[in-house]
């Protein structure tokens, strides 16, 4: 019985953790989504789905702004994600091959990302400034227009944010893919030279196999973190121009925290979160279906 118990003694610290600080905080939010929560009342009535309907209803409050920043996440989503799939992979691509420096660059490369989101929005904050900003000056160096407004107007506030998140995580991608990478026998690419393929066809046969597991790790990893953006949003753009560029999660805290309204703020990242398992069950089918 003793040893039995013995396995269960080690998870416990594990479990006492994860129920606290994981399964806690989902029962309380979707607590939360079913009433309507405003820390200045003393009652929190209940509504039931009431939350949750007005996110669907074309004549509630928060009907507009909370599909605009829906549009907002699909859009920064769109652009962000497949750059930071493919791009990556061709630095690990490169990254990959014997040459002098390589590690230099490997850690030169991922150096961006371990560097905080506050530190990377102020920074790019101030580099895309349209009066004062570095970007701009260098553009108006090379006879380039030089007061691009990054920040305020779109799409440059689109292209900005994009642009940013790229290069702050591009390199933890690129990571992964390399250890992917250094996973695939070099036997298979030694076969298929004898047997005559190309560079192409290698890496049509043998990588892109090879890495399927990793590619839906990535594939499935960028999506949540792309639709979860905040930071960039919150500190670069602000919003701007408008909401416009205002995402989810943004929206989700101003709701919450700037207006008391932890409620709907509660059934609206409920209801992402069940958009993202829908996004991430049809990701692992896609590859499934590849791998079939």
């Amino acid at each position: 019985m003793h040893r039995r118990a013995t396995p269960y003694l080690f998870l416990l610290p594990y479990l006492v953790i994860f129920g606290v600080f994981g399964l806690l905080p989902i029962v309380l939010g979707v607590w939360l989504s079913l009433h309507q929560w405003d820390f200045q009342l003393p009652n929190k009535p209940f509504v039931g789905l009431d939350n949750y309907k007005e996110l669907f209803s074309s004549d509630s409050l928060v009907f507009g702004d909370w599909w605009e920043s829906v549009r907002a996440t699909a859009i920064f989503t769109v652009a962000s994600v497949p750059l930071l799939v493919v791009l990556p992979l061709g630095m690990a691509l490169l990254l990959n091959r014997s040459f002098p420096g390589r590690t230099f660059f490997r850690a030169l490369y991922f150096a961006p990302y371990v560097l905080g989101v506050a530190v990377i929005g102020l920074l790019w904050r101030f580099l895309l400034d349209a009066n004062l900003g570095f970007v701009n000056h260098l553009l108006g160096l090379v006879g380039l227009p030089s007061d691009t407004p990054w920040v305020t107007a779109t799409p440059w506030a689109w292209v900005s944010l994009v642009g940013v998140t790229v290069w702050w995580t591009c390199g933890f991608n690129a990571v992964i893919y390399l250890a992917g990478l250094q996973d695939i026998p070099a036997e298979l690419y030694e076969a298929a030279t004898v047997d005559g393929a190309t560079a192409w066809d290698r890496f049509r046969h043998v990588t892109l196999p090879g890495l399927r597991p990793v590619l839906l790790f990535v594939v499935t990893t960028t999506i949540l973190a792309s639709a979860n953006m905040f930071g960039q949003s919150y500190l670069i753009t602000q919003g701007a121009p408008g909401n416009e560029t205002r995402t989810v999660v943004s929206y989700i805290v101003e709701r919450g925290l700037a207006q008391n309204d932890a409620g709907r703020a509660a059934a609206m990242s409920i209801t992402l979160t069940l958009m993202l398992v829908l996004i991430s069950v049809a990701n692992f089918r896609i590859f499934r279906y590849q791998e079939d």
